[in-house]
C-alpha cells in the first residue's frame, strides 16, 4: 500500500480518538464544575461558559505558531506533541480540587491542541492533488464520528463510572492516538528551514497568488463553525418550547444535536470525490446555499421532528463544507506555507466555536429562539455572497 494511504488510515484513527476524547467531556462539564464547589445558578453558568470557551480561545491564539513550527520541524512531531500534551492535560483535570484549577488546565489543553489541523496538513502534503478533496473529506469523517460518539460515550461513562473516571479514560484514548501516530505514521524528509529563512506572517500572505481569496476562506471557516454552534445554547430550550409536556427533552436535544453528523458521514467522502471532479469551489458554494435555505426553514418548524429532519438534511451539506475549504486552501498555497495556512484556518475555526454560541445566546435573549435561525441564515448568506465575489474575481484574474 502507498505510504500516503497508510498515513491517511493511521491519522483517521488518531483524529477519531481525538474527536472522541474532546467531545465526551463536554456534556457533563457543568456537572463537574458544580462538583468542584460552584453552587449558584449564575456562577455555574459563568464558569461552565468560561471553562468551555478558554480551550478554544487559547487554541485560536497558538494555532498559527504550531503551524509555523510544523512547516519547519515536521507534522509528525506536532501530532505527537498534541496527542501526548492533551492526554496529560486531561488526566490532570481528574485531580482538580477547585474551579480555578480546572480553568487553568482547560487553558493548557488549548495550548497543546492542534492534532486535527496537523493531520489535515500532513495528508494534504502527501496525497496526490487530484485526490485531495476525497482524502480530506474522508479524514473529516473521523472527527465527525468522534464528535457524534463522544457525548454518548461520555454520558454513559459518567453515569456508570463517575465524572473523574471519564478523564482517565479520555487520557487513555489520547495515549492510543499518540501510539498510533508514533508507530504507524511515516513522514518523508523535510527541507531544513533556518531561522533566518522563516517567513513572517506578512511574507506568508505575500507568497500567495490570491491572498484575498485565502482570507475569505478563513472567514468562511469561521462562519461554518458559527452556524454549527449558534443554536447550541438554545436547542434544548427551543425543543421544550415546542413540547412543554415532554419528559425526555435532554434525549431529544441530544438526538437532534447529533443527527447532522450522521448525514455528514454519508455525504463527506462522496461530495469530496465529486469536488475533485467538478471543483471544490462549486461544492462549497452549493452547500453554503443549502445551509441558508435550511436555517431559514428551521425558523418555521413547529415540532422537534421537523427540526430533526431539517438538521439531518443540513448535515449532508455540512459534511462537505470544511473539507472543501481545506481543499481550496491547499490549492491556493504552496507546500512551504501549508502548515501556517492550515494553522491560521484552525484559529478561525476555534473563533467560530466561541462566537457562534455567543451570537445564539444574545439573539435568543433579545428576539426569541426562532430569530437565532434567521440570524444564522443571514450571516451564512452574507458570507456566501462575499465568497462568490472573491471566486469570481480570482477567475477574472486567471483569465487575464
Amino acid at each position: 500500500m502507498e505510504s500516503w494511504k497508510v498515513n491517511l488510515i493511521s491519522v483517521w484513527f488518531g483524529c477519531f480518538f481525538t474527536g472522541l476524547a474532546i467531545s465526551q467531556i463536554l456534556p457533563f462539564l457543568p456537572l463537574y464544575v458544580s462538583q468542584l464547589g460552584v453552587t449558584s445558578h449564575e456562577a455555574l453558568s459563568m464558569w461552565s461558559g468560561l471553562t468551555f470557551s478558554v480551550t478554544f480561545l487559547v487554541s485560536a491564539i497558538v494555532s498559527p505558531m504550531w503551524g509555523s513550527l510544523a512547516d519547519r520541524k515536521g507534522r509528525k512531531l506536532m501530532l505527537l506533541r498534541a496527542s501526548l500534551g492533551m492526554a496529560i492535560a486531561i488526566l490532570l483535570q481528574a485531580f482538580a480540587t477547585n474551579v480555578w484549577q480546572l480553568f487553568i488546565l482547560r487553558a493548557i489543553m488549548g495550548l497543546t491542541s492542534g492534532y486535527i489541523p496537523n493531520a489535515m496538513a500532513l495528508v494534504a502534503s502527501q496525497v496526490p492533488r487530484e485526490r485531495s478533496g476525497w482524502a480530506l473529506s474522508t479524514l473529516s469523517t473521523a472527527q465527525i464520528s468522534g464528535v457524534i460518539g463522544g457525548p454518548l460515550l461520555g454520558g454513559f461513562l459518567a453515569d456508570h463510572v463517575g465524572l473523574r473516571a471519564v478523564f482517565f479514560i479520555t487520557a487513555i484514548l489520547l495515549t492510543v492516538s499518540f501510539l498510533v501516530t508514533l508507530f504507524l505514521i511515516k513522514e518523508g524528509a523535510r527541507p531544513v528551514v533556518s531561522k533566518a529563512d522563516r517567513l513572517s506572517g506578512k511574507a506568508v500572505f505575500a507568497s500567495l497568488t490570491y491572498p484575498g481569496l485565502v482570507i475569505s476562506l478563513f472567514f468562511t471557516t469561521l462562519v461554518i463553525q458559527l452556524c454549527n454552534g449558534s443554536i447550541g445554547p438554545i436547542l434544548a430550550l427551543f425543543i421544550k418550547s415546542m413540547e412543554p409536556q415532554s419528559n425526555n427533552i435532554a434525549f431529544l436535544a441530544g438526538m437532534i444535536a447529533a443527527v447532522p453528523g450522521i448525514s455528514a458521514l454519508i455525504s463527506a467522502p462522496r461530495l469530496g470525490k465529486l469536488g475533485d471532479r467538478i471543483g471544490a469551489h462549486r461544492i462549497l458554494l452549493a452547500t453554503l446555499f443549502c445551509a441558508v435555505v435550511m436555517f431559514f426553514a428551521m425558523s418555521f418548524v413547529t415540532t422537534p421532528f421537523q427540526l430533526g429532519a431539517l438538521r439531518f438534511l443540513l448535515g449532508f451539506a455540512d459534511g462537505a463544507m470544511l473539507p472543501a475549504v481545506q481543499t481550496l486552501l491547499l490549492k491556493y498555497s504552496s507546500d512551504q506555507v501549508t502548515g501556517r495556512i492550515f494553522g491560521y484556518n484552525q484559529s478561525f475555526m476555534y473563533l467560530g466555536n466561541v462566537v457562534g454560541p455567543l451570537i445564539g445566546a444574545s439573539v435568543s435573549a433579545m428576539a426569541g429562539f426562532r430569530w437565532v435561525f434567521v440570524a444564522t441564515a443571514i450571516v451564512v448568506l452574507i458570507n456566501l455572497i462575499q465568497l462568490a465575489i472573491m471566486l469570481r474575481r480570482r477567475q477574472r484574474i486567471a483569465v487575464n
